[in-house]
């Protein structure tokens, strides 16, 4: 037996590492596993977008992935690595998809070697690692290939405040603010980038963590190294903090919307929808901030309730230490006291 296997954590360094073992050493391997992936192991994609997830085969001896026998099938691996999801499994000339992955794809199939996968309308759910197995009667050799998408994370507690949500409240709130509980990696690769924020909040994995770029007392201690503060796995029905989403850069624009008034919630809503728009979400507002620079010193409603401001050039009065998307808080919603971010989509 010959078992490839590369495998790549996300924003960490690259690793790849190859296994290879034969019971006879006078019996001539039916493959050859060579690893020439390098990167490819790392696939960028952006939001609805085409992307190619790279699986070959390197061989000296038997059969092409197009064989009669030849059993090719693409996983994709919960954030933790313990369950599979099917993607796609071919035979032969018989092939089929599953689930959300049902007509999104196919494999590439550019020579006898190659059982690529191609995967359209790239979505925020299908960034993680993937797995192709390519299996041959006793012969069987993976590869493991990660999707990213660009984006930025953001941090999210709800209306009745901190530490209020367990796992599956944080996966529900991170989707109705169109985005997704974040991956260890994307926070690492936030607080890389400066991100720092004292609150906990729950990951994909189910651990519990916040990155911290300047340590303080209220922060793990004046005296720890900045970092990830990892409270570990917590039991997902039953403990409660705040959540760290993950979405992509904007199908469409964010605005401020010129009124000559101050708004109620539902005023501001019903503005949006009259100017051909929506309210804009929080994950839009940090998406337009963070990867598009955007700036605004008024604050303004967003569809959660919640009343917030982008600041990308600090100044006196908007936010004057850092770059930062201001949270202003959930007032009542009946107050006339602020104006409204809208968002259009691309038509």
């Amino acid at each position: 037996m010959i078992t490839m296997l590369c495998t790549v954590f996300l924003s960490l360094t690259l690793a790849c590492s190859v296994y290879s073992e034969t019971n006879s050493p006078a019996s001539p391997p039916a493959y050859t596993a060579k690893t020439e992936l390098g990167d490819q192991n790392r696939v960028f994609a952006s939001r609805g977008s085409n992307v190619t997830l790279p699986c070959r085969l390197h061989r000296q001896h038997g059969m092409s992935f197009g064989s009669v026998g030849m059993r090719i099938k693409w996983t994709k691996l919960s954030a933790d690595e313990s369950l599979e999801e099917d993607v796609l499994v071919s035979m032969g000339f018989h092939k089929k998809s599953y689930d959300s992955f049902q007509g999104r794809v196919h494999l590439q199939e550019a020579d006898d070697d190659d059982a690529s996968l191609v995967l359209s309308d790239v979505s925020l759910a299908d960034v993680g690692k993937f797995r192709c197995e390519v299996i041959d009667g006793i012969d069987d050799v993976i590869h493991e290939v990660t999707l990213e998408v660009q984006g930025v994370v953001f941090p999210y507690s709800p209306r009745l405040g901190r530490y209020n949500l367990n796992f599956h409240d944080a996966e529900q709130a991170c989707l109705d603010q169109d985005s997704v509980v974040a991956s260890f990696d994307q926070l690492y690769e936030a607080w890389r980038s400066g991100m720092d924020w004292c609150n906990a909040g729950w990951l994909n994995d189910g651990s519990v963590q916040y990155p911290v770029t300047k340590p303080r007392g209220p922060c793990g201690g004046a005296n720890a190294r900045a970092g990830l503060r990892n409270y570990g796995q917590r039991e997902k029905s039953k403990s409660h903090y705040d959540v760290f989403c993950f979405t992509s850069g904007l199908k469409g624009r964010l605005y401020w919307l010129v009124q000559p008034d101050k708004l109620t919630f539902t005023e501001a809503v019903q503005a949006c929808q009259d100017d051909g728009a929506e309210i804009a979400n929080v994950a839009q507002m940090y998406a337009a901030w963070k990867l598009n620079g955007y700036d605004r010193c008024d604050s303004g409603w967003l569809a959660d309730g919640s009343v917030r401001y982008p600041i990308s050039r600090p100044r006196r009065n908007c936010s004057p230490t850092e770059a930062a998307v201001r949270f202003v808080g959930f007032p009542d919603k009946k107050q006339k006291l602020f104006g409204v971010y809208c968002f259009k989509g691309q038509q």
